[in-house]
């Protein structure tokens, strides 16, 4: 399936993740004259150094996995092929027949190798008629503009701040019609992508996009609004609305009204919702869940709850500082399905098992007390594992010093978001899949929990901060206990499954461990910091935001072995990488941006 990439390119990406590193500094490897230096043991090798025309001061990314590279500015852009040499360059104001200038709003998105992008730009005029424009990212022509959508920014929205992965509620690129979704104060408009061109408009749709899933076999929209704010929208006679289009002319099938508010995260602005069809029923995953009649949008079933993460308490967050993926998401089965919930009274959580067709209460878990988060749930044979406690992930916003080239220091507002570990009473439980009773519990995680690793439905493999863990499933007899402090790299953070080995990331390192036994395979402390780890089609890479740095290591799962290292300090870049790095798809080749220079870095060469 192709991939399409929305990213923001706004203070989001620039300083979502701290960026005072040196530019395409290859750790341990010394770069000259533009040229691949060859690689060395525990280094990367460098393919090309390039220049941007512009200084990419907004967006630096790799398209279509390296295909194309672009650097933006405010007012400019400049793409490089995949040999670093300029395809075109040129000022927004001149490429743009409607002088679309000073876009406060731009994102790219990518078709795949061989098909090309968009960059979409969005110029807000303060007094006169805000602009858009599309330009071909292969060519840098104008492929269209318009004067006629306005307020696709909305109100009080700072331009640092990008809706749900780089697009708008405004606006949505759906990518199986190659069309925009655009949300007007009273309508929604689709239009083809390549040329502008409105395909249909209804008016019976009111508020911004909060998320759409579309639905291929149908050919047809299902959509959810964010509530619009301040007083026109009660005036307005808003309500939530849940409504399938289809998507040849744009004819409403039907209206339903949904339980709850779409809330944004704090950072990455996305929507707090999911949506699956799943045979003839809609799924929505809002607080619980409710389930919909695809064919008429009758609500057949519901099982929600109020979330606590709002409501005050010791977890509940600040203004600047919110706390997600801390309930884990639904589990579905060709006939069933496992939700956690949260009692709405003494504030316990639980899992409950509903019949798919009819939403049937099949049984509730024992109730669960003092758990900030359920992270995960696991369905293994004819056992239901909950992880009690986890890490959860962190969205804040933190007041830093910066220093001002022409001197002195300033202060700026930067993002962050990373995983986290919040002290709670951690531990497993397995539950019977037919009555829903309890099994065996575990309970000796005193310090924290890793994720859970599920092997052949037999066997579950989980650490805490010292210790690493194996259990048979079935029975909870634990097969071994090893002292994970032992291997000298900290306490773990995070788990691996790779193979036959389980791999422990840690505070300081790496320890692998053979599933059959639980004997230590390798250990490294080469390597501290980690907050994050990502695995691109068998690639590892490990990510340090320290101190204001971002730098990405390559690994070798097999034996531990660091393939190289990159720290960059541009802005720019991919947010899932950090400031100033982008990495292709393929996991074989590291974009790092500073200004106006790339430095493409081959991981395995």
């Amino acid at each position: 399936m192709k991939k399409i990439s929305i990213l923001v390119l706004s203070l989001f990406i620039a300083s979502s993740l701290p960026a005072h590193a040196q530019f395409g500094k290859l750790l341990g490897k010394v770069t000259g004259g533009g040229k691949s230096a060859g690689k060395k043991s525990g280094s990367f090798a460098t393919v090309w150094e390039s220049e941007f025309d512009n200084r990419a001061t907004r967006l630096a990314v790799c398209v279509n996995g390296g295909e194309y590279v672009l650097g933006t500015d405010d007012n400019s852009a400049t793409v490089l092929d995949a040999n670093g040499k300029m395809i075109w360059s040129g000022d927004f104001k001149k490429i743009t027949t409607n002088k679309t200038n000073n876009s406060e709003f731009q994102y790219v998105i990518q078709k795949g190798v061989g098909k090309g992008g968009y960059l979409f730009l969005f110029d807000r005029r303060s007094l006169g008629t805000d602009r858009v424009a599309v330009l071909d990212i292969a060519t840098g022509k104008e492929l269209w503009n318009s004067e006629l959508y306005q307020d696709l920014i909305p109100k009080g929205t700072a331009a640092q701040e990008g809706d749900d992965q780089g697009e708008l509620e405004t606006v949505k690129y759906i990518t199986e019609l190659d069309a925009f979704l655009i949300s007007q104060r009273n309508s929604v408009i689709l239009v083809k992508a390549n040329t502008g061109e409105k395909i249909w408009e209804t008016n019976r749709f009111k508020g911004g996009v909060g998320k759409y899933i579309y639905d291929a076999k149908r050919n047809e929209i299902i959509m959810v609004n964010f509530k619009p704010t301040g007083l026109g929208a009660l005036l307005a006679g808003f309500k939530n609305q849940l409504v399938k289009i289809n998507a040849t002319n744009g004819e409403i099938l039907w209206d339903a009204t949904f339980f709850g508010i779409v809330e944004k995260e704090l950072v990455t602005r996305r929507a707090i919702i999911d949506m699956w069809i799943k045979g003839d029923k809609l799924f929505m995953y809002l607080n619980g869940l409710q389930v919909y009649n695809i064919n008429n949008g009758q609500k057949l079933w519901e099982a929600v709850y109020e979330n606590d993460m709002d409501g005050g308490g010791i977890f509940a967050g600040t203004r600047d500082k919110k706390y997600y993926r801390t309930i884990a998401d639904p589990i579905f089965t060709d006939d069933a399905v496992y939700i956690v919930m949260l009692g709405t009274r003494d504030r316990t959580k639980y899992i409950e098992k509903h019949d798919l067709e009819s939403g049937k209460l099949l049984w509730a878990s024992e109730k669960i007390t003092q758990a900030f988060s359920m992270p995960n749930l696991y369905k293994a044979g004819d056992r239901v594992l909950l992880q009690v406690g986890g890490k959860v992930q962190v969205q804040e916003y933190r007041m830093e010093t910066r220093s001002n080239p022409m001197g002195g220091t300033y202060k700026e507002r930067v993002a962050y978001v990373y995983w986290d570990y919040k002290a709670q009473k951690n531990s497993v439980l397995c539950l019977d899949d037919a009555s829903g009773k309890t099994v065996w519990r575990s309970e000796r995680f005193d310090k924290r929990i890793t994720d859970l690793i599920i092997d052949e439905n037999k066997t579950v493999f989980v650490g805490d901060g010292d210790e690493f863990y194996s259990y048979d499933i079935s029975s909870g007899k634990q097969q071994f206990d090893v002292k994970h402090n032992d291997a000298g790299v900290g306490r773990a953070a995070d788990v691996i499954d790779f193979g036959d080995k389980v791999i422990v990331l840690s505070e300081k390192g790496l320890a692998s461990y053979n599933k059959k036994d639980g004997s230590r395979a390798f250990a490294t402390d080469k390597i501290r910091g980690i907050d994050d780890f990502f695995e691109l089609d068998g690639n590892y890479f490990l990510r340090d935001q320290r101190n204001s740095k971002n730098i990405i290591y390559g690994i070798d799962m097999t034996n531990g072995e660091t393939k190289g290292s990159v720290q960059s300090k541009g802005k720019g870049g991919s947010p899932r990488y950090g400031s100033g790095i982008d990495i292709s798809e393929s996991g074989e080749f590291i974009f790092a941006f500073k200004g106006k220079k790339v430095e493409k870095i081959a991981v395995n060469k």
